[in-house]
Protein backbone atom coordinates (compact mmCIF):
# COMPACT_ATOMS: atom_id res chain seq x y z
CA UNK A 1 0.00 0.00 0.00
CA UNK A 2 2.77 2.09 0.90
CA UNK A 3 4.10 1.92 -2.81
CA UNK A 4 0.82 2.58 -4.17
CA UNK A 5 0.83 5.73 -2.07
CA UNK A 6 4.35 7.45 -3.55
CA UNK A 7 3.23 5.91 -6.91
CA UNK A 8 -0.19 8.33 -6.16
CA UNK A 9 1.92 11.18 -4.65
CA UNK A 10 4.37 11.19 -7.61
CA UNK A 11 1.45 11.45 -10.54
CA UNK A 12 -0.56 13.95 -8.65
CA UNK A 13 2.95 15.94 -8.75
CA UNK A 14 3.22 15.28 -12.62
CA UNK A 15 -0.03 16.40 -13.28
CA UNK A 16 0.05 19.57 -11.61
CA UNK A 17 -1.49 18.71 -8.04
CA UNK A 18 0.78 20.37 -5.49
CA UNK A 19 1.87 23.12 -7.11
CA UNK A 20 -0.15 26.36 -6.37
CA UNK A 21 -2.16 28.09 -8.95
CA UNK A 22 -1.22 31.34 -9.90
CA UNK A 23 -2.89 34.34 -7.96
CA UNK A 24 -4.25 36.18 -10.77
CA UNK A 25 -6.11 35.26 -14.02
CA UNK A 26 -4.24 33.26 -16.96
CA UNK A 27 -5.18 34.95 -20.85
CA UNK A 28 -6.44 32.29 -23.34
CA UNK A 29 -4.71 31.30 -25.96
CA UNK A 30 -6.13 33.21 -28.84
CA UNK A 31 -3.86 33.41 -31.88
CA UNK A 32 -0.27 31.59 -32.80
CA UNK A 33 0.94 35.28 -33.86
CA UNK A 34 1.59 38.75 -31.99
CA UNK A 35 1.17 41.13 -34.13
CA UNK A 36 2.21 41.32 -37.34
CA UNK A 37 6.17 40.21 -38.88
CA UNK A 38 7.02 43.13 -40.73
CA UNK A 39 6.04 45.26 -38.12
CA UNK A 40 8.26 43.40 -35.38
CA UNK A 41 10.97 43.56 -37.91
CA UNK A 42 11.16 46.96 -38.45
CA UNK A 43 11.24 47.82 -35.01
CA UNK A 44 14.29 45.42 -35.34
CA UNK A 45 12.53 43.21 -32.27
CA UNK A 46 14.08 39.83 -33.12
CA UNK A 47 17.59 41.24 -33.67
CA UNK A 48 17.82 43.00 -30.39
CA UNK A 49 16.50 39.94 -28.10
CA UNK A 50 18.96 37.48 -30.14
CA UNK A 51 21.89 40.07 -29.52
CA UNK A 52 20.69 40.57 -26.25
CA UNK A 53 21.03 36.78 -25.69
CA UNK A 54 23.88 35.57 -27.09
CA UNK A 55 22.66 34.00 -29.60
CA UNK A 56 25.31 32.19 -31.86
CA UNK A 57 26.38 29.67 -33.59
CA UNK A 58 26.91 26.63 -31.15
CA UNK A 59 24.43 28.09 -29.14
CA UNK A 60 21.51 25.55 -29.07
CA UNK A 61 17.51 27.69 -28.39
CA UNK A 62 14.25 26.49 -27.99
CA UNK A 63 11.68 28.67 -29.09
CA UNK A 64 8.77 27.90 -25.89
CA UNK A 65 5.15 28.27 -27.30
CA UNK A 66 6.74 29.15 -31.09
CA UNK A 67 3.21 29.40 -32.70
CA UNK A 68 4.15 30.07 -36.71
CA UNK A 69 7.44 30.49 -35.31
CA UNK A 70 8.19 33.97 -36.13
CA UNK A 71 11.48 33.46 -33.32
CA UNK A 72 12.21 30.41 -34.66
CA UNK A 73 12.34 31.13 -38.26
CA UNK A 74 15.38 33.76 -37.16
CA UNK A 75 16.68 31.91 -34.66
CA UNK A 76 17.83 28.83 -37.48
CA UNK A 77 18.76 31.32 -39.76
CA UNK A 78 21.16 33.05 -37.44
CA UNK A 79 22.80 29.51 -36.65
CA UNK A 80 23.02 28.59 -40.06
CA UNK A 81 24.00 25.22 -41.06
CA UNK A 82 24.42 22.36 -37.69
CA UNK A 83 21.73 24.57 -35.35
CA UNK A 84 19.45 22.55 -32.36
CA UNK A 85 16.70 24.62 -32.44
CA UNK A 86 13.67 23.25 -30.68
CA UNK A 87 10.64 24.79 -31.51
CA UNK A 88 7.75 23.85 -28.47
CA UNK A 89 4.43 24.44 -28.51
CA UNK A 90 0.73 22.50 -26.79
CA UNK A 91 -0.79 23.13 -29.59
CA UNK A 92 -0.81 20.57 -32.61
CA UNK A 93 -2.55 22.51 -35.09
CA UNK A 94 0.10 25.49 -34.51
CA UNK A 95 2.99 22.83 -34.69
CA UNK A 96 1.70 21.82 -38.29
CA UNK A 97 0.98 25.43 -39.45
CA UNK A 98 4.78 26.04 -38.30
CA UNK A 99 6.22 22.62 -39.88
CA UNK A 100 4.77 23.93 -43.14
CA UNK A 101 6.49 27.24 -42.81
CA UNK A 102 10.04 25.53 -42.05
CA UNK A 103 9.25 23.45 -45.02
CA UNK A 104 8.64 26.62 -47.39
CA UNK A 105 12.02 28.57 -46.32
CA UNK A 106 13.85 24.85 -46.49
CA UNK A 107 14.54 25.34 -43.26
CA UNK A 108 15.67 21.62 -41.81
CA UNK A 109 17.89 22.86 -38.22
CA UNK A 110 14.39 22.70 -36.33
CA UNK A 111 12.90 19.92 -33.75
CA UNK A 112 9.20 20.27 -33.36
CA UNK A 113 8.03 19.75 -29.40
CA UNK A 114 4.38 19.16 -28.49
CA UNK A 115 4.74 20.51 -24.77
CA UNK A 116 2.51 20.41 -22.32
CA UNK A 117 0.92 22.94 -20.51
CA UNK A 118 2.83 22.57 -17.59
CA UNK A 119 5.47 20.77 -19.55
CA UNK A 120 7.76 21.76 -22.62
CA UNK A 121 8.68 18.04 -22.35
CA UNK A 122 12.36 19.47 -23.96
CA UNK A 123 14.89 16.76 -23.68
CA UNK A 124 17.25 17.06 -20.70
CA UNK A 125 20.01 19.29 -20.64
CA UNK A 126 19.54 20.03 -23.98
CA UNK A 127 19.16 23.83 -24.20
CA UNK A 128 21.41 26.87 -23.61
CA UNK A 129 18.62 29.03 -24.37
CA UNK A 130 14.93 29.38 -23.89
CA UNK A 131 12.68 31.81 -25.49
CA UNK A 132 9.05 32.32 -24.31
CA UNK A 133 8.09 35.48 -26.89
CA UNK A 134 4.37 36.78 -25.30
CA UNK A 135 3.15 33.56 -23.64
CA UNK A 136 4.26 33.47 -20.61
CA UNK A 137 0.82 34.93 -19.19
CA UNK A 138 -0.91 32.06 -21.16
CA UNK A 139 0.78 29.45 -18.77
CA UNK A 140 -1.95 27.63 -16.65
CA UNK A 141 0.83 27.18 -14.06
CA UNK A 142 4.17 29.25 -14.34
CA UNK A 143 5.09 27.45 -10.95
CA UNK A 144 4.62 23.88 -12.69
CA UNK A 145 6.19 24.87 -16.38
CA UNK A 146 9.19 26.60 -14.86
CA UNK A 147 9.67 24.05 -12.55
CA UNK A 148 9.80 21.26 -15.33
CA UNK A 149 11.71 23.81 -17.73
CA UNK A 150 14.34 23.55 -15.02
CA UNK A 151 16.04 20.25 -15.93
CA UNK A 152 15.68 20.71 -19.73
CA UNK A 153 18.25 23.71 -19.25
CA UNK A 154 21.91 23.30 -19.45
CA UNK A 155 24.67 24.63 -17.02
CA UNK A 156 25.11 28.51 -17.54
CA UNK A 157 21.43 28.40 -19.55
CA UNK A 158 18.74 31.58 -19.70
CA UNK A 159 15.58 32.16 -20.32
CA UNK A 160 14.51 35.15 -22.00
CA UNK A 161 10.71 36.58 -21.48
CA UNK A 162 9.35 38.62 -24.15
CA UNK A 163 6.47 40.24 -23.23
CA UNK A 164 3.82 43.29 -22.16
CA UNK A 165 4.33 45.66 -19.11
CA UNK A 166 -0.01 44.82 -18.55
CA UNK A 167 -1.88 42.77 -16.29
CA UNK A 168 -2.50 39.03 -17.56
CA UNK A 169 -5.66 38.99 -18.26
CA UNK A 170 -5.13 41.96 -21.19
CA UNK A 171 -2.19 39.60 -22.13
CA UNK A 172 0.78 40.59 -20.49
CA UNK A 173 2.85 40.44 -16.92
CA UNK A 174 3.91 43.24 -15.14
CA UNK A 175 7.29 42.79 -14.84
CA UNK A 176 7.36 42.39 -10.64
CA UNK A 177 4.80 40.40 -11.06
CA UNK A 178 6.84 37.84 -13.48
CA UNK A 179 10.26 38.61 -11.41
CA UNK A 180 8.03 37.76 -8.59
CA UNK A 181 6.91 34.06 -10.00
CA UNK A 182 10.12 33.35 -11.25
CA UNK A 183 11.81 33.88 -7.63
CA UNK A 184 9.29 31.60 -6.29
CA UNK A 185 10.79 28.60 -8.31
CA UNK A 186 14.12 30.08 -7.98
CA UNK A 187 14.99 32.03 -10.93
CA UNK A 188 16.97 34.58 -10.82
CA UNK A 189 16.90 38.17 -13.44
CA UNK A 190 19.75 39.01 -14.27
CA UNK A 191 19.07 41.25 -17.57
CA UNK A 192 15.86 43.69 -17.95
CA UNK A 193 15.38 46.08 -20.99
CA UNK A 194 12.55 47.67 -23.15
CA UNK A 195 12.12 46.64 -26.60
CA UNK A 196 10.54 50.25 -27.71
CA UNK A 197 9.56 51.02 -30.18
CA UNK A 198 8.82 47.22 -30.35
CA UNK A 199 6.14 46.38 -27.92
CA UNK A 200 6.94 44.91 -24.73
CA UNK A 201 10.53 44.16 -22.82
CA UNK A 202 12.38 41.13 -22.47
CA UNK A 203 13.58 39.87 -18.97
CA UNK A 204 16.40 37.42 -18.92
CA UNK A 205 16.77 34.74 -15.93
CA UNK A 206 19.08 32.00 -14.53
CA UNK A 207 17.66 28.87 -13.44
CA UNK A 208 18.44 27.68 -10.33
CA UNK A 209 20.81 24.90 -9.84
CA UNK A 210 19.00 22.80 -7.43
CA UNK A 211 14.69 23.55 -7.55
CA UNK A 212 12.63 23.99 -3.97
CA UNK A 213 10.37 21.28 -2.95
CA UNK A 214 6.55 22.01 -4.63
CA UNK A 215 4.99 23.03 -1.09
CA UNK A 216 7.69 25.77 -0.60
CA UNK A 217 6.78 27.59 -3.20
CA UNK A 218 4.31 30.18 -2.53
CA UNK A 219 2.11 32.30 -5.30
CA UNK A 220 2.90 36.19 -6.23
CA UNK A 221 -0.41 38.92 -6.45
CA UNK A 222 -0.76 40.88 -8.74
CA UNK A 223 -0.84 44.38 -7.88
Amino acid sequence: MAAIAAAVSLAAIAAGAGFPAPERPVAGIISPVFSDEATRDGNREADRVLDRLGITPGVRVADIGAGTGYYTVRVARRLGAGATVYAEDIKPEYLEQLRARLGREKIQTVTLVLGRPGDPMLPHSSIDVAILSHVYHEIENPFEFLYHLQPALAPGARVGIVDVDRPTQDHGTPPALLRCEAAAVGYRQVDFVSLAPAEGYLAIFVPPVRLPAVDAIKPCRQS
